[in-house]
């Protein structure tokens, strides 16, 4: 923490790292409450405790915690009892107290809670659901959910769930196949009759439903079953399979992460899994990290289900070669500006460069004299259009918006004015901003011993520029 306490640019990597070690150590400590939490019976467990420990997992260097979270809601809550007094000064909301749980019994009156929630959600704080941008992973974080008043069915239904359950109102969570719903019961108390039960769409405004309705919402006809009550953890498992599902849809370094993050938390749940063990083998070899590890869990999954023998027979086998190739590696992959085959490169690492065609800034971290990549990813971003195609040297760069591209020579140009680069990885390649260019660490140094140099004259070019 004093680490990353510091100010100005410079100790980069070491800031870089010990984000990295705070990350894993409060996962850690995230994991264990969690294991306590499951431990909790059914009627123990809080749905919103539940949403905040995945928050936490999934954002472990954000400050977060249940309190504030409860806090907020609480907010909510008050506003909801000063609306309900307005239209009835005698309803049994109008007394509470803040953080107090209330009992309304009457029907009629849990029918104004919920439609005072609906105004003061939907209407005042205009609360939505994220229509747009569904399977952005941030629709599933309780305390973004708060920020950006908008979400998915089920991080919504959470929310709502729980400031009824403070206004004297039980609604039960409804693991509705597509969408996630709650219910509230205006007959008898625990009836397994699925048509006494209204049926609630938080991520549709609060709109309440009949069994019909909830049938239109999705386009096909459900069995009673998926009418029935879900648990805490049964929502828990939803909130991260979601994750999982949206961790899958890209290969990017952010997407691996949440992948990653979203497998341990499953694990945690359903330590003896198959499909997710197997997946999470998987998701590590590719990554080339932890290939011990890696053997620890296949070995895992052959115990518990010997039919897996030959995915499992394949990634051992593949694994024990990369850690045989990993000790015979002689060192890194040194480039040499000087070489005749590096003759047509013009730039250097830690320059602060622009993208002639897309407007974005970066910041150089390797190159190559001509495009290394598949024939794949050359014709999918249709490399051969461009003057030169694939015979010019192409850069490694770390883009301000957090990503990491691959961009042809052509295309970069210095930066007029350079400024930093607020990516996260920006530490694993440099030790500080110069203000005009990045200084390389001494990992990176090795790789382009000639490039700092080079550097360093650019910089001082444009900084004489600016004068």
């Amino acid at each position: 923490m004093s680490i990353l306490n510091t100010g100005g640019r410079k100790g980069l990597t070491w800031k870089y790292y010990a984000k990295k070690i705070l990350y894993f150590l409060r996962q850690q400590n995230i994991l264990k409450k969690l294991k306590t939490y499951l431990e909790y019976s059914a009627d123990e467990q809080s749905f919103l405790e539940g949403a905040v420990l995945v928050d936490q997992y999934c954002n472990p260097l954000s400050d977060i915690s249940l309190k504030c979270i409860q806090v907020q809601i609480d907010d909510i809550a008050a506003k909801v009892c000063k609306f309900l007094k307005s239209k009835n000064p005698r309803h049994p909301t109008v007394d509470r107290k803040a953080g107090e749980v209330l009992i309304v019994s009457q029907v009629e009156l849990q029918r104004q809670v919920l439609d005072a929630m609906n105004c003061v959600l939907y209407e005042q704080l205009k609360y939505r659901g994220n229509e747009v941008d569904y399977y952005n992973c941030q629709n599933s974080y309780i305390h973004q959910v708060l920020s950006r008043r908008t979400g998915i069915p089920i991080s919504l239904s959470v929310l709502y769930l729980t400031i009824a359950k403070q206004l004297g109102v039980q609604l039960e969570a409804v693991n509705f196949p597509s969408h996630f719903l709650l219910r509230w019961c205006q007959g008898k108390e625990g009836s397994t009759n699925i048509f006494d039960y209204t049926y609630i769409d938080a991520f549709g405004k609060g709109r309440q439903l009949t069994v019909k309705e909830c049938e239109y919402l999705i386009g096909h006809h459900v069995t009673e079953e998926f009418y029935g009550v879900a648990t805490a953890k049964e929502v828990l498992q939803r909130m991260v399979g979601n994750l999982l599902n949206i961790g899958k849809r890209e290969s990017t370094d952010q997407s691996y992460q949440l992948l990653r993050d979203s497998l341990d938390l499953y694990l945690a749940m359903y330590p003896d899994n198959v499909q997710h063990l197997m997946l999470q083998a998987r998701l590590y070899f590719h990554l080339g990290i932890w290939p011990e590890k890696v053997l620890d869990i296949l070995q895992h999954i052959q115990a518990l289900d010997p039919s897996q023998q030959g995915a499992v027979g394949y990634l051992v086998q593949h694994t024990l070669e990369h850690i045989e190739r990993r000790k015979d590696e002689a060192g890194p992959d040194v480039k040499l500006h000087s070489d005749e085959k590096h003759k047509d490169i013009t730039f250097s690492i830690g320059l602060v460069m622009k993208h002639k065609r897309y407007g974005y800034n970066c910041v150089i971290y390797g190159w190559d004299p001509a495009c290394m990549m598949g024939h794949e990813w050359i014709r999918n971003m249709n490399v051969h259009s461009l003057p030169h195609g694939p015979h010019q040297p192409f850069y490694n760069v770390l883009v301000e918006d957090g990503s990491c591209r691959y961009a042809a020579q052509e295309n970069l140009e210095l930066n007029p004015e350079p400024h930093e680069i607020p990516h996260p990885d920006i530490g694993r390649y440099f030790e500080e901003f110069a203000n005009t260019y990045y200084l390389a660490n001494p990992e990176l140094e090795i790789r382009y011993p000639e490039d700092m140099e080079l550097t360093r004259l650019a910089g001082q070019k444009t900084e004489e520029s600016k004068e």
